[in-house]
């Protein structure tokens, strides 16, 4: 079996930002017309204002990175606006794949050439096909093959461990796993419970047999772990479906639905067992690790998951934080942290990559910097 090891990593940050502030004051205005409608016709159930301490308290999110900020605060829209692209245009999430997969590329030394695997690994995916990584594989000039995958927010800790394993059979010798996510797009601005959460970007990873890795830092993947159980508690219905079951699609639950409090409680235990189940079973505990690169959801979950894994409270370098700045990424979320706060690490240091969501999923990825 071949040595697996992590290369390289790029990241796509959108140049629009929304704080809080901004966010609110966009909720608040639409609160307080729709609040006015409603008494002209009679119903007298108010919405409740948004505002920034709340959003704080709740998620430890301050802003958010999105490919459009004009038309999510426009009180009347309140989602993106984006411009449809000609068949003969590259996609959205093309584009965003391949900015964040040139610099992984870049940093790992690597030519698209030689690529042989790529996966496109995210929440929500532009069309049903042509696929995604099909497309992004012609626009870089890699080789192989290359597919779309969706495990929701675990999905790039999924495709890497896929990747990791066409990698030791030897199948591929080199991959590239993308997770374009507009999060924006699926997010309903007018739910005063979630307005906040989502944010955009895109991060790309290169693995590579160790014995042909030329990089200067690698990260040896020591190992991979991927749990699943059904839950209705984080949702999207939208769907090709929907058109022949005659639904609103516009509905509510065609956009992002979650039971927080839900997720929260089954959760957190959940990604806590699998970390430490799997250290365990690479004779490994809290202990020797020196980094946790978690899924970027929520600042309470990812305190109380490394709480659990640790035995203690974690430090902000044990355990970063860039949703503050970033909000929930999904997919891209654990992939932001690591490619921003792994290069202090020290030869010989441990970490886990770990995502986790809708599915329930969750997916661990045990490294070492050699």
């Amino acid at each position: 079996m071949n040595q697996v090891v992590i290369t390289g990593t790029g990241l796509y940050t959108p140049e629009h930002s929304i704080d809080n502030d901004a966010l609110v004051a966009s909720f608040n205005a639409w609160v307080d017309a729709e609040n006015e409608r409603r008494q002209r016709a009679g119903n007298e159930q108010r919405l409740a204002h948004s505002s920034s301490d709340f959003i704080v308290k709740a998620s430890g999110i301050h802003s958010r990175h999105v490919l459009d900020a004009a038309g999510i605060l426009d009180p009347e829209r309140m989602r993106p606006r984006l411009r449809e692209r000609d068949n003969d245009e590259p996609s959205i999430q093309c584009e965003m794949g391949a900015r964040a997969a040139r610099e992984a590329l870049e940093y790992a030394g690597v030519e698209a050439g030689e690529i042989d695997l790529v996966i496109v690994g995210c929440s929500n995916l532009e069309r049903p096909y042509p696929a995604l990584a099909v497309e992004l594989q012609a626009e870089l000039g890699a080789g192989g093959y290359a597919f779309d995958m969706n495990v929701a927010c675990s999905s790039a800790t999924f495709a890497i461990e896929t990747a990791a394993s066409a990698i030791r059979a030897g199948s591929a010798s080199r991959a590239l796993v993308v997770n374009p996510e507009i999060c924006s797009a699926h997010l309903n601005f007018r739910d005063r419970d979630s307005h906040f959460i989502f944010g955009d970007a895109c991060t790309a990873i290169v693995l590579e047999r160790d014995d042909l890795a030329t990089a200067t830092q690698r990260f040896e993947v020591l190992g991979t772990r991927l749990v699943t159980r059904f839950s209705n508690a984080i949702r999207n219905n939208a769907g090709f479906l929907n058109r022949v079951t005659d639904t609103d699609p516009l509905a509510e639950d065609k956009l992002f639905v979650q039971e927080g409090r839900r997720v929260f409680k089954e959760v957190c235990p959940m990604v806590a067992t699998l970390i430490r189940d799997h250290l365990q079973s690479l004779g490994l505990g809290g202990d020797d690790l020196a980094r946790m690169w978690l899924h970027q959801a929520n600042r309470h979950m990812n305190d109380l998951i490394a709480r659990r894994v640790l035995g203690r409270d974690p430090d902000e370098h044990e355990a970063p934080v860039i949703l503050d700045r970033y909000a929930n990424t999904s997919s891209a979320g654990s992939i932001i942290a690591f490619h921003l706060h792994r290069d202090d690490l020290a030869v010989g240091d441990s970490g886990v990559i770990c995502s986790f969501g809708a599915g329930y999923s969750a997916g661990s990825v045990v490294v070492r910097r050699v």
